[in-house]
């Protein structure tokens, strides 16, 4: 098995976060998929943003849940060290997003960000987009907040859900299962190769975050982990390219 490579926030070390440049490069530099965040604006578009405010990521202030999707791309997006390079760069809605990946090859990893606010119409909203543009079978909804990816799978059996995490969890592959999730997305600490193993057996995905160092990725590869979520997706290519079981 080759394991995949997401680039988390699209290639985010070189352009800025979730936007469209981002997301570009990485395919340019063969990431497999890109990760993003979406939340819904005041007028209830799903946009794709990480921080419930826009103050670290743009020019803003405010939260983005009192912003209309017009006044959120009015914004500069990117921090602030991206500003004169990116002047332009706005933030995408998910639409967009679907709209150039959809006769890509890559794949697709949502992360709902209602595990700060609950977003009442998130998930249904971005099922709808999903299906409009045929990516069902190339996206995967993760979240923090389980008990909506519990419901998402409920509103669409065939969704391929998977639970983010970032502290150690007893038996994970029995949590999965009870929530009809298809993996895991943990943080890279909580991995181990008996985990994978046991995730396997099952039949689970595991997708680790964030992994950005060559060393820990090569290791990761020895044990057959499904994927790695990083924000260097050049040099998890080069890495995966010189890898040698």
């Amino acid at each position: 098995m080759q394991t995949q490579i997401f680039a988390h926030r699209g290639a985010n070390y070189k352009f800025p976060e979730n936007t469209m440049p981002a997301f570009k490069h990485a395919l340019k530099e063969k990431a497999d998929g890109i990760e993003l965040d979406v939340q819904l604006s005041k007028d209830g578009i799903p946009v794709v943003i990480h921080d419930e405010k826009v103050n670290r990521t743009t020019n803003g202030v405010g939260y983005v849940k009192d912003l209309t999707v017009s006044e959120l791309q009015s914004l500069r997006a990117g921090t602030r060290k991206w500003w004169r390079l990116y002047h332009n760069t706005t933030i995408p809605t998910l639409e967009e997003v679907l709209k150039w990946i959809g006769p890509t090859s890559m794949h697709l990893n949502i992360e709902l960000k209602n595990n700060g606010f609950a977003y009442e119409g998130l998930t249904p909203s971005v099922l709808d987009l999903v299906n409009q543009f045929n990516m069902m079978e190339r996206t995967f909804f993760s979240s923090f907040n389980h008990d909506s990816l519990y419901h998402l799978q409920q509103m669409a059996p065939e969704a391929n859900t998977a639970l983010l995490y970032r502290k150690p969890m007893p038996e994970p592959w029995t949590y999965t299962k009870a929530l009809n999730a298809s993996g895991i997305h943990p943080h890279r600490r909580n991995i181990t190769p008996g985990l994978i193993k046991q995730m396997h057996k099952y039949q689970f995905a595991v997708r680790a975050y964030t992994i950005n160092q060559a060393r820990t990725m090569r290791q990761m590869m020895d044990w057959d982990i499904d994927a790695i979520i990083t924000d260097v997706p050049a040099v998890a290519d080069k890495v995966r390219r010189q890898y040698k079981p």
